[in-house]
């Protein structure tokens, strides 16, 4: 430490943006820096390990202490000789617990100024987000600081930073203390636990291809580093004597990389830069507002048997498919900010900082796929799957003629069947009566044994419909000794499926079962691991679900 010792201490010091903040701090060689967290100690990332933090904890250049926002006692104690507080502490803004956003956003905030005003801190830089003047129904384009403070927020956590903002604002001039606030958009960079993170996730589940809204909503990014020099950048502006210190005091900036992008836009680049498809399909906010409550609502039932927040919520639905986008100016004029790392170079860091998540090169499977085995490998495969498309477009055009002729026409199952049959006996008449050659044409006769049924064939039909009436008499006397519950309840969703089935037209499931079945095999063999995916995380959260269940009701016994 050189010259006359001056302290700071960073608030939520092991968050994302804090620990760029204080490596930032720490090179400038005129701070002790007081890294405030929840822990009872620090614990160093491995890659930590020999970097500038790891070295001025060694050399007595920077501090861990344990600090709790919701103890002013425990704030007292840690701000003792600081000159400066960047409070930087907050909750997860992805878990809507508007208990947990108050006590820590509010009141937690309460206690850093009451704390500052009893140590004689003389600046405190608090950590806002543009957030609290988004209402989450009408886009932001351009927003400067004159924008007031909706009515009713987004959510419980932007409801709170704005009560936690305006603490700080108010408290600016007491006691000496010069305060300011910084609303840095949309924090992405390397550390960061919950954008990337999460975006892979999506990928790797196969839930990113989707576009919620029309894709064409801006946003403003802000590079971590860009957000920790703007927080230096206000300090030295409330440090320095006359108008400066008085013309940024008391003020909230908005801080961006100052390059607008369409939000997709920018998740499809991270995407693709760690090998991932950029998504494609658009899916309208009316559409999925309806599912997010639905969501949203299970988990409010669910969560007491251990359900995960879930991502789809309203909340993040608005935030998601609207636009926001901040001018800078203010903060630029009175606080001297510039980016220092363009949006590009940022992108460029973030993706290579993030190797450890990219997707794996997938083989190309060896083998016929599931679909092709489920439908047998012969020609129903081959049709369904499209893999011989004369042959399937062969089958459609057969298919819809015999819809439009037989089912559309409203016949009787056996009129139906007598037409069928009389088409038929016309065809093979007309054709066995015809020439060899006709207008040179060679005509293919249709050898009777290709209407013999073999024996072996007789013999295998006749075994699996005698086995087949030996399982109903087994499963009839399992159910008239009144022992196999599991049974039973299978046998009465059988019934229930073919009752369903047998009151359902047969124009219904043709119209129905022939796309299906033509348009389903196909995106299964195409997307077979993803949907696998899903169906196995399905019946795992199922499995979880009834467990969680079961011991809640035994433990409620």
């Amino acid at each position: 430490m050189t010259g006359e010792e001056k302290c700071c201490v960073v608030t939520g010091g092991r968050g994302f943006a804090a620990r760029h903040l204080v490596e930032m701090l720490i090179p400038c060689k005129k701070w002790l820096v007081k890294i405030a967290d929840l822990g009872p100690s620090i614990q160093l990332e491995p890659y930590e390990e020999q970097s500038i933090l790891a070295q001025a904890l060694r050399s007595g250049a920077a501090k861990y202490v344990s600090a709790d926002l919701r103890h002013k006692s425990q704030l007292i104690k840690a701000f003792e000789g600081a000159d400066v507080v960047f409070h930087m502490a907050a909750p997860d803004s992805s878990i809507n617990n508007q208990q947990l956003h108050y006590s820590v956003n509010v009141q937690g905030t309460k206690n850093v100024i009451d704390a500052c005003v009893e140590c004689k801190v003389k600046r405190l830089i608090y950590t806002s987000s543009p957030s609290v003047v988004f209402d989450g129904v009408h886009g932001i384009f351009n927003g400067d600081e004159s924008l007031a403070y909706p009515s009713k927020h987004n959510d419980s956590y932007s409801a709170t930073k704005a009560e936690g903002e305006a603490l700080v604002i108010k408290s600016n001039g007491r006691n000496g203390l010069l305060t300011c606030c910084i609303r840095p958009s949309s924090i992405f960079g390397p550390g960061d636990r919950l954008l990337v993170p999460s975006l892979v996730t999506a990928a790797r589940a196969g839930k990113s291809k989707f576009i919620i809204g029309d894709g064409n909503n801006l946003y403003d990014f802000t590079y971590v580093e860009n957000v920790a020099h703007a927080h230096v950048c206000a300090e030295h502006a409330l440090s320095s004597e006359g108008e400066v210190a008085q013309r940024a005091a008391g003020q909230a900036y908005f801080i961006t990389n100052m390059e607008p992008i369409k939000f997709w836009e920018f998740v499809s680049r991270i995407l693709e830069g760690l090998g991932y498809e950029r998504p494609s399909i658009k899916i309208p906010v009316p559409v999925m507002m309806p599912i997010a409550h639905v969501v949203e609502w299970t988990y409010k039932v669910l969560a007491p048997y251990g359900m995960r927040v879930p991502q789809l919520t309203p909340s993040r639905i608005r935030l998601l498919s609207r636009s926001r986008t901040f001018s800078c100016s203010k903060a630029r004029d009175r606080l001297g900010y510039e980016p220092i790392v363009s949006l590009q170079d940022g992108l460029k860091r973030t993706i290579e900082s993030y190797s450890h998540l990219r997707a794996e090169q997938k083989q190309r499977r060896v083998g016929p796929s599931k679909a092709s085995i489920y439908l047998g490998r012969g020609k129903i495969a081959n049709t369904l799957l499209w893999k011989d498309k004369k042959q399937t477009l062969t089958a459609v055009v057969v298919l819809i003629a015999f819809y439009s002729y037989f089912i559309a026409s409203g016949y009787t199952i056996i009129t139906a069947v007598s037409q069928i049959l009389l088409m038929a006996t016309l065809f093979l008449f007309v054709h066995g009566i015809l020439p060899a050659k006709v207008l040179g044409y060679t005509i293919e006769k249709i050898p009777a044994s290709n209407f013999h049924f073999p024996e072996k064939t007789s013999h295998q039909v006749a075994l699996s419909a005698g086995s087949t009436w030996n399982y109903a008499v087994n499963v009839l006397k399992s159910l008239c000794k009144g022992e196999d519950f599991v049974l039973f309840v299978k046998v009465v969703i059988s019934l229930l499926i073919c009752s369903f089935l047998g009151a359902t037209s047969i124009r219904s499931i043709f119209m129905i079962g022939m796309p299906f079945a033509f348009v389903a095999f196909f995106l299964y063999e195409k997307k077979e691991e993803e949907i696998d995916g899903l169906v196995h995380q399905a019946l795992l959260l199922g499995c979880k679900v009834k467990s969680d269940i079961s011991k809640k009701f035994l433990s409620s016994k």
